[in-house]
């Protein structure tokens, strides 16, 4: 059986971020990444921007060259996945069946696109986007759609819109909500976004209910059904050779779990993300933690900074450490031509200041809670995204005029 003093369950960026930065630490044991995928760690967030667009071969979102972890003595396990964890054995079987042993577990395997409970889900032509075999599909099918369904309003869907009405094809978004983004955003947020997205031609349509997908059969018994279309609840049966859900993710917890974690929507871990069980730490999207940025309030934060940061405090933890996790949340989106940058959690504000004009495509929201400031959302705005981490690390209570003021340095209100 093999067996390494760290064990790295998921090979996405929190999990390659570990290793990183257990290397950088002079880290003297076996340290070994596992990951279900074939490719080495890689970047996500291009997946639905740059990689779908063609801007970006994959060997540009490698995290590092594929010889780079040989080279700093991290075995790259491939291919297979963790179904199970003896956390008394300190082992963890494999999808082969295989065995693994482990001193000390790093789980950082993110989660799964969450799927549609309904009637069609499962026919050729419906996708999510978190891996690049799901875009790789993708691309593979585009050159035959003409139609194209997104299911979901969240940032996952609007990136995919944009990038597929570049490619010409007719896009219809659907959102359950009465607006996009509702989870992560204030409404002059949401509101500009739509009228971006219909601008390009976009159908964006908000309370909107599906029934179900239809699909067709083609002669053959072995060729399978494809998707045609979406059945709406009211009745509408809206063209579509391709559909995209982009409903949020299932944190990929389960072995944990069934091994006696404690956790739920995630895996409970403290402040120095360590789990309910011995020598098992847990990062990244699938872990929930109580996050000082969002009131203490137990979170799962699905971000690229929450992974590296929680990874980099369980390298330090591991070599020795008295640290906590203490990082201010920071999120980014790329749609046509417009670069949103978020800084802190909107969640739970109580008033949204404007600064700046929409109509002039370069402009922030402030978002205040018992007026301090908690977050910013910065469209083509990169100076208020730099200036206003301070706000939000600080929670300032800036006077509100000032705020709203583009003329005024958001960097003279830290003071």
């Amino acid at each position: 059986m093999e067996r390494y003093d760290v064990l790295i369950v998921g090979a996405g960026h929190g999990g390659a971020q570990a290793a990183l930065m257990l290397g950088q630490k002079k880290f003297r044991g076996t340290v070994a990444l596992r990951g279900d995928e074939r490719e080495p760690p890689y970047e996500r967030p291009p997946l639905s921007k740059d990689y779908l667009s063609g801007e970006k071969t994959f060997e540009r979102i490698l995290i590092r060259p594929a010889a780079f972890w040989g080279e700093r003595d991290v075995a790259l396990l491939l291919d297979r996945r963790v179904t199970a964890v003896d956390p008394a054995a300190h082992t963890g079987t494999l999808s082969d069946e295989s065995t693994i042993g482990y001193g000390t577990l790093i789980w950082a395997t993110g989660g799964s696109p969450r799927r549609l409970s309904c009637p069609g889900h499962d026919l050729v032509g419906v996708h999510g986007v978190r891996t690049r075999a799901d875009v790789d599909r993708m691309m593979d099918e585009l050159p035959g759609v003409t139609n194209v369904v997104v299911i979901g309003g969240g940032y996952i869907g609007l990136e995919a819109a944009a990038v597929l009405t570049k490619f010409g094809k007719k896009v219809t978004v659907l959102e359950a909500l009465d607006r996009v983004l509702a989870r992560v955003a204030g409404e002059p947020l949401s509101r500009f976004y739509e009228a971006e997205h219909r601008a390009h031609g976009v159908d964006v349509r908000l309370g909107a209910k599906v029934d179900g997908l239809v699909g067709f059969q083609p002669i053959g018994e072995d060729e399978p059904a494809r998707v045609t279309g979406v059945h709406m609840a009211d009745g509408e049966v809206l063209p579509a050779e391709m559909v995209i859900v982009g409903i949020g993710i299932v944190p990929a917890v389960e072995p944990l779990l069934a091994a006696g974690a404690e956790g739920g929507n995630g895996v409970a871990v403290d402040a120095q993300c360590r789990t309910s069980l011995p020598d098992i730490f847990a990062i990244g999207d699938c872990a929930a933690h109580a996050n000082d940025f969002a009131r203490g309030d137990t979170i799962r934060l699905e971000s690229v900074q929450n992974a590296n940061d929680q990874a980099t405090l369980v390298a330090k933890t591991i070599m020795g450490a008295d640290a906590v996790y203490h990082a201010v949340p920071w999120f980014w989106s790329n749609q046509y031509d417009l670069r949103l940058q978020t800084v802190g959690l909107s969640t739970g504000f109580d008033q949204a200041i404007v600064r700046g004009t929409p109509e002039t495509r370069s402009f922030s929201i402030v978002y205040l809670r018992d007026g301090k400031v908690i977050a910013l959302d910065c469209v083509n705005a990169v100076k208020d995204y730099v200036q206003g981490k301070a706000l939000v690390v600080g929670g300032i209570a800036a006077p509100v005029e000032s705020l709203a003021d583009p003329a005024i340095p958001l960097k003279s209100l830290a003071a």
